[in-house]
C-alpha cells in the first residue's frame, strides 16, 4: 500500500532564478478574420524570476526577433504600423504582484509596449523544480493573457468586404518559463 500526498504551490522558492531562452518560450496568437489563428514567436528574450515571499518577474523582449514565420508579416510587423522597432527596439514587462488562487499563480504587473505602459494579468501554472543533468536547479512557470492591442498604440488593420476587420484587438500571450537558480 502506499500514500500520494498531493500538494500545491503556495509560493515561487526563494532565490533569483534566470530565465533560460532555449528551454523557455514566449509566443502570441491572433484570429485573422475571427478565423484563422496566425501564431508568433520571440526568441529573443531575457528575464528573472525572483521568488520567496516577495517574488517577481521582470524581463524584456527584442522586438526585432519576433517572428510569426513569414517574413514579408513580420516587416510589417517592425513597421510604424506595428511596433516601430526603430524607434521603441524592447518591449518591457515587470510584475507588481504575485499571488497563488485556487492551485494557479496569478502576475499582475505592467506591460510597455512602444512607450505605452498598461496594467496585464496572467495566470497558469508553477510547473515545479528539479535539478536537470547538469546539477543546475531549475523551476517551470506557465502564463497565458490576453492583451488590447490598441492600447498599446499597435491599430493598424483593414476593413473586410463583407464588413468587420482583418485583425481582432486581442491578442493571447503565453509564457513557458525554465529559470534557473542564480541565487
Amino acid at each position: 500500500m502506499s500514500i500520494i500526498a498531493e500538494t500545491s504551490a503556495t509560493r515561487i522558492p526563494t532565490g533569483t532564478w534566470a530565465i533560460d531562452p532555449v528551454w523557455s518560450s514566449l509566443e502570441f496568437e491572433v484570429r485573422k478574420m475571427g478565423l484563422i489563428p496566425i501564431k508568433g514567436r520571440v526568441p529573443g528574450f531575457a528575464g528573472t524570476i525572483e521568488g520567496g515571499e516577495q517574488a517577481s518577474i521582470e524581463g524584456t523582449v527584442d522586438v526585432a526577433s519576433i517572428t510569426t514565420f513569414d517574413e514579408t508579416r513580420d516587416g510589417h510587423l517592425q513597421s510604424p504600423d506595428f511596433f516601430d522597432v526603430e524607434r521603441y527596439p524592447e518591449l518591457h514587462f515587470e510584475s507588481s504582484d504575485i499571488t497563488f488562487e485556487a492551485g494557479q499563480v496569478v502576475v499582475t504587473g505592467n506591460l510597455t509596449i512602444k512607450g505605452e505602459t498598461k496594467p496585464v494579468q496572467l495566470r497558469g501554472d508553477f510547473l515545479g523544480s528539479g535539478e536537470d543533468p547538469w546539477g543546475n536547479e531549475r523551476i517551470g512557470l506557465e502564463l497565458e493573457g490576453k492583451i488590447d492591442r490598441t492600447e498599446f498604440g499597435l491599430n493598424w488593420n483593414a476593413p473586410l468586404p463583407a464588413g468587420g476587420f482583418l485583425l481582432p484587438n486581442d491578442v493571447k500571450l503565453k509564457a513557458t518559463f525554465a529559470a534557473v537558480r542564480t541565487s
